[in-house]
């Protein structure tokens, strides 16, 4: 098996992979500065909350304004959260330049390395599930095929 590619850090090279990467993307008809703006503004829709978060200056601030319980989270929440992920992570590898970059590391597992994270990366004992990265690679199978196919 290949080695894991790890990524979380803002000094790691890997950190393209982030949902705090500086990577906007147009989703809903609707510019998102990052994917982590994206999937926290989704836990408020029809809300203020929700084009604050969109609004935010930074991830950080817009992943902040999400963890926030003022606002009612939509009761699905628990129930869409990983189709929300990914359909964030759809919209931003869909850039070319991005879509190289994950279709470049092969078939090696990706792991969100978050340790204070235990669903979206690996946790503190590396034994999390990683969401993040499972979710990243399933992007990847759907673009290798889609490219090898001509969609």
């Amino acid at each position: 098996m290949a080695d894991p590619l790890y990524f979380f850090d803002k000094n790691h090279p890997n950190f393209d992979f982030s949902n705090f990467s500086l990577h906007g993307f147009e989703l809903d008809g609707v510019y998102w500065p990052t994917v982590e703006h994206y999937f926290q503004a989704q836990k408020f829709p029809g809300s203020s909350q929700f084009e604050s978060i969109r609004r935010a200056s930074t991830p950080e601030e817009a992943k902040q304004l999400g963890q926030s319980r003022d606002h009612p989270l939509r009761p699905d929440w628990n129930q869409v959260k990983d189709q929300v992920m990914k359909r964030a992570l759809q919209a931003k590898f869909s850039d070319p330049t991005l879509r190289n970059l994950l279709l470049g590391t092969g078939e090696r597992p990706l792991v969100e390395n978050a340790p204070d994270d235990p669903y979206w990366g690996c946790g503190p004992d590396g034994q999390g599930k990683n969401r993040s990265g499972s979710l990243l690679m399933e992007v990847r199978e759907e673009l290798r095929h889609s490219t090898s196919t001509g969609d």
